[in-house]
């Protein structure tokens, strides 16, 4: 039985994928491990081409979304350390190792990389619990951020820069101790996309569990891509996850919210109900 489950959501992301899979294969962790990709119905021969790379495939047979998906894929594993990886990052050498380390080290229940884009740029991965007030100074943070505000930026590196103590990491690369996250009833599948991490994340916290942000490990992470080919879709299902979570966590201010939300998409998204969206279910 391997000690580490390494779980890869993917949904038409071949080119994804495979990259993710090759550095894998060029910096695999020491720990004996398994890789086990959960395909969301793709059309675009992803499923195939997890096989020819030699790692197991779970097909879902539908679009199941990011929670159900990561779900099949922790039920189909056996390791006691579960690493919730998404299709479009690649694993930097040493890094998951690294991560291991960490999370065995502190004790923690969840531990969380330190992640870059494409141009090496740190991403702000990791947060205090949602809320509108911690939502609002981390959007606006980020807006500076991607202006190229230099104060922002010099506070984004800083807190990327040192290991500590949070409510939440992304699911983007979520390292969490199996028995942790059977406990904690494995993630919210009524959120499709997106929330989801910070929920999983809350629910492991209510036990007492400690959520990790180191940077000794690194990822890159190529975001943004499932968002561009379909933002419609994207965006729908950020807003009924968005809502989901508020209704769930923050019920006095879930009409506020769901208010807001109607009067700033009215017209462009088809409503806040009904059928689930089909959006790349991978952020």
């Amino acid at each position: 039985m391997s000690r580490l489950a390494i779980v890869i959501v993917s949904y038409n992301a071949r080119r994804d994928l495979e990259a993710c899979l090759a550095s894998l294969r060029q910096h695999p962790p020491a720990l004996e491990h398994e890789i086990v990709v959960v395909d969301n119905q793709s059309t675009d021969g992803s499923a195939e081409a997890a096989r020819a790379a030699g790692v197991r495939v779970v097909e879902m047979g539908r679009n199941a979304g990011f929670s159900a998906a990561n779900n099949a894929g922790i039920r189909a594993s056996t390791g006691d350390l579960l690493l919730l990886l998404n299709s479009d990052t690649l694993v930097h050498p040493g890094a998951i190792d690294r991560l291991i380390d960490r999370l065995e080290k502190t004790g923690a229940a969840v531990a969380g990389p330190r992640i870059v884009d494409g141009h090496g740029r740190p991403e702000i991965s990791f947060g205090r619990m949602m809320t509108p007030i911690t939502e609002l100074n981390q959007k606006r943070l980020m807006r500076r951020y991607e202006a190229g505000d230099a104060a922002a930026a010099a506070r984004v590196e800083r807190e990327t820069q040192r290991e500590h103590v949070v409510d939440w990491v992304t699911g983007a690369c979520l390292l969490v101790r199996r028995h942790e996250a059977e406990a904690a009833g494995l993630l919210d599948e009524r959120f499709f996309l997106y929330t989801e991490d910070v929920d999983f994340c809350a629910s492991i916290r209510a036990r007492g569990g400690t959520v990790l942000f180191t940077p000794a490990a690194q990822i890159t992470h190529l975001r943004g891509r499932s968002r561009a080919a379909n933002p419609g879709a994207a965006n729908q299902a950020y807003i009924r996850s968005h809502l989901a979570f508020y209704e769930k966590h923050h019920p006095f201010w879930a009409p506020v919210l769901r208010a807001y939300l109607v009067l700033r998409y009215r017209g462009t998204l088809g409503g806040l109900s009904g059928e689930r969206p089909t959006a790349n279910s991978q952020r």
